[in-house]
């Protein structure tokens, strides 16, 4: 069974407003000197993200973990997939927000994962309406995950939204965002995280630079 968010160790941030934003943000502290955080450290975490990010229903997530169970090898190189997906990813778009050229074989990872993406939907009716839905067969629950992410990305890259995505501000954040903006003004990935606590620094560095008070 998937485990309740009192157990867990970290609830995902979602603040990236588009899904491939937010799995590229579950590494935290990027930028900072004494090292990053992972928070997909296990299968287990890429489902309690799917999760949390509406990929997976809660007993989707439960069957998963269970299907996982079984078959702890798979699961595992799934795990180490992800994670490769993710840097690409990360790599893509933080380049994008300095106006630069990724690399190739990043954007080639998102490509042939958005390219097998597309082989795990179906074309559903409802009434004379039709959409397109995921697979979510049990041969495939380990790995669907990361097909809508895949998706997403793909999306976003090929999308007028692209010139929207920005890299918080904060020195040791690099936590990436859709600046959705009405004056496309927005500096950081949240504002109640590292906007409030920025604007603590500035006002103590203020603070410090004061003259001290004359006894006069």
């Amino acid at each position: 069974m998937t485990k309740n968010k009192a157990e867990r160790e970290w609830e995902f941030d979602l603040s990236g407003g588009v899904l491939c934003l937010d799995f590229a943000n579950t590494v935290s502290d990027r930028g900072a000197l004494a090292g990053s955080r992972d928070h997909l450290q296990g299968y287990d975490d890429l489902i309690f993200f799917a999760q949390d990010s509406g990929i997976l229903s809660s007993p989707e997530a439960r069957r998963a973990i269970e299907i996982a169970r079984s078959n702890a090898q798979a699961a595992s190189a799934v795990h180490r997939t992800a994670i490769a997906l993710r840097e690409a990813i990360y790599r893509v778009f933080a380049a994008a927000t300095k106006s630069q050229v990724a690399k190739p074989k990043d954007v080639k990872m998102i490509e042939e994962f958005a390219t097998e993406a597309t082989k795990h939907r179906k074309l559903s009716a409802s009434g004379r309406e039709y959409r397109w839905e995921w697979r979510r067969d049990k041969d495939e629950m380990i790995m669907y995950t990361l097909w809508p992410i895949a998706q997403s990305a793909a999306d976003l890259l090929t999308s007028d939204r692209l010139k929207k995505v920005r890299e918080c501000e904060a020195p040791t954040c690099a936590w990436l965002f859709l600046d959705e903006s009405r004056n496309h003004s927005r500096r950081w990935c949240d504002m109640k995280v590292c906007g409030n606590r920025e604007k603590a620094k500035r006002h103590y560095e203020r603070g410090k630079k004061q003259p001290a008070a004359s006894d006069h």
